[in-house]
């Protein structure tokens, strides 16, 4: 491993904790429910794909701190040592969450290659980091009308959020992340069919978190979506 990566592992540990400490003084010092500060952690894990994409260049040591916090994350929730992030009738939808961003990168990440197809891996944790949380927190709050599918109950106002940002989400990606600083040998597309892929990911995304129990939308759904996607950019 080079210079670089051990400043990009120092980092990405360095970056995790802080936001586990952020959390958790969310909730201890300003009284912030559980469900407010495990979305702030959720977001903001998600977000740092971004700060892996800018500190690695190898694909195999960028996705160790992702891996590792499948570890890590079982022992979180198995134990509830971070309350900001786990109570007692918490998912292990964290454990999902890292396995998912694991095996996405791990597909699909190569910037060492002729074509990196990273946006598609990144549009699929986006649809998960904003869609998921976005969907939670509106649906709790504005979900008047619910509706259930099996086991999972959810409200058509949760739904819509978990679509709209989701579609919004994956378009920004696969417009913007292409050919940029950070992923500069991604294929760019056009605005037409960024849109296009972003409202078909984006239903499929719905649709998975809508029909998934118990924290497992935080695997299914960003692997559906990079999956709809991928197919939708080989036509």
């Amino acid at each position: 491993m080079t210079n670089a990566d051990f400043i990009g592992l120092a980092a990405s540990y360095t970056y995790a904790m802080s936001l586990l400490a952020l959390g958790e003084g969310l909730r201890r010092l300003f009284s912030v429910k559980p469900d407010l500060t495990r979305k702030v952690i959720h977001v903001g894990a998600g977000m740092w794909v971004f700060g892996v994409l800018l500190l690695f260049k190898h694909w195999q040591i960028g996705i160790i701190p992702f891996a590792t916090f499948i570890f890590i994350n079982y022992l979180l929730y198995r134990y509830r040592i971070i309350g900001a992030m786990d109570t007692e009738d918490s998912s292990p939808g964290t454990v999902y969450f890292a396995i998912s961003v694991t095996i996405l990168f791990g597909l699909f990440w190569r910037p060492d290659d002729s074509v990196d197809h990273v946006p598609i891996a990144v549009a699929g944790i986006m649809a998960m980091t904003w869609g998921d949380a976005l969907a939670a927190l509106i649906g709790k709050r504005f979900g008047k009308h619910q509706y259930q599918i099996g086991s999972s109950v959810r409200s058509w106002e949760g739904s819509l959020a978990m679509f709209l940002a989701s579609a919004t989400a994956i378009f920004l990606v696969l417009l913007f992340l292409p050919s940029s600083l950070i992923s500069p040998l991604a294929v760019s597309i056009g605005a037409g069919k960024a849109l296009l892929i972003a409202l078909v990911s984006a239903s499929f995304a719905t649709l998975v978190e809508a029909i998934s129990p118990h924290g497992t939308d935080n695997l299914g759904v960003p692997l559906v979506t990079a999956g709809v996607i991928w197919g939708l950019m080989q036509i």
